[in-house]
């Protein structure tokens, strides 16, 4: 973990003609549409005075070195606006104390006063970092921790990694609204022992979350159409959920391993499977427990394997709508 204190070293040793590139555009980009003839354009995203939306202000850097650029990054989202014409992400009464950068994945630490924003205002401020962090081409996925501790929502469920991606672009509108759409899921038979498609139509939800977590939340709620019946245990908590290399990661609390209904474990596992290999950006599924892959399920199913479609358990269609 890479502390603030090595980063201002850094900047000390060899950042200083670097720094004052990066304080003259960020003026520039704040107060003039012009740009320099040399170098990359990034986008750093700021909250509005009202914390009701994220926006960004082109940022010119020449730059290339992927760490450095991170710096560079972070010191631009900690600046403040003279005029105080928005709110800098990392400026907002908490302390980035350090990060760690892992092949694609890079997780930033921050001190207990992190978890003093109010739920709309992080989620913005989240937004803000990891839409201008994720543009550094060697970062793949962002994840949060309070105090090396993962980061988590208002339900206790930690927020797991996240991308550009989590956080849609509504054009100005505030990022907190909500869209519909089609899911097709997988359900159990009345017996237990087959999967039933259920398609539920004109799902509402927010569009801050990934398809993925959707589906594994609706998953979990159970079905809405006659003849589906629930695969999991209701009580069950989705600790994350990631895609990497169209592979998805799904990984539940130990409640998961718990079973009220009386399904086969292959419907359990292949409703999880099936239904989230509905999304065009998924074609395998791997399994855990609080992040434990040793385990079996239901000491039939060995959550080691990577699971791929099986639509031969699956034996008729329901339709639902929300």
């Amino acid at each position: 973990m890479r502390t603030l204190i090595e980063l201002n070293m850094l900047i000390r040793k060899g950042l200083l003609s670097f720094l004052i590139l990066t304080l003259a555009v960020c003026t520039a980009a704040c107060g003039s549409e012009e740009e320099s003839a040399s170098g990359k354009s990034y986008d750093i995203y700021y909250v509005n005075n009202d914390e009701t939306c994220i926006f960004s202000n082109a940022y010119q850097t020449e730059t290339d070195d992927s760490r450095l650029l991170l710096i560079e990054l972070l010191e631009q989202l900690s600046l403040k606006s003279e005029k105080m014409e928005y709110k800098a992400p990392l400026a907002e009464g908490f302390e980035l104390l350090g990060y760690s950068w892992d092949g694609e994945k890079l997780t930033l630490d921050f001190d207990e006063n992190y978890r003093g924003m109010d739920n709309i205002k992080e989620v913005l401020v989240r937004a803000a970092i990891v839409r201008t962090l994720s543009q550094i081409s060697d970062v793949r996925y962002i994840a949060f921790t309070i105090l090396n501790e993962p980061l988590m929502d208002s339900n206790n469920v930690a927020i797991g990694t996240m991308s550009a991606d989590t956080f849609i672009d509504n054009a100005g509108d505030e990022i907190n609204t909500y869209e519909k759409v089609n899911l097709r899921l997988y359900f159990a038979n009345e017996n237990g022992d087959r999967l039933v498609e259920e398609n539920q139509r004109n799902v509402v939800y927010n569009s801050n979350i990934s398809m993925e977590k959707l589906v594994v939340e609706k998953l979990i709620e159970g079905p809405t159409a006659a003849g589906s019946y629930p695969t999991m245990n209701p009580a069950v908590k989705l600790l994350s959920v990631t895609v990497i290399d169209r592979i998805c990661y799904v990984n539940f609390d130990e409640a998961f391993l718990t079973q009220p209904y009386s399904v086969t474990s292959d419907v359990t596992i292949y409703s999880i499977t099936n239904s989230l290999i509905e999304l065009p950006n998924i074609n395998k599924v791997q399994i855990s427990v609080n992040g434990d892959t040793s385990l079996f399920y239901k000491e039939s199913i060995s959550l080691t394997d990577i699971f791929e479609r099986n639509l031969d358990l699956v034996t008729n269609t329901a339709s639902a709508a929300e």
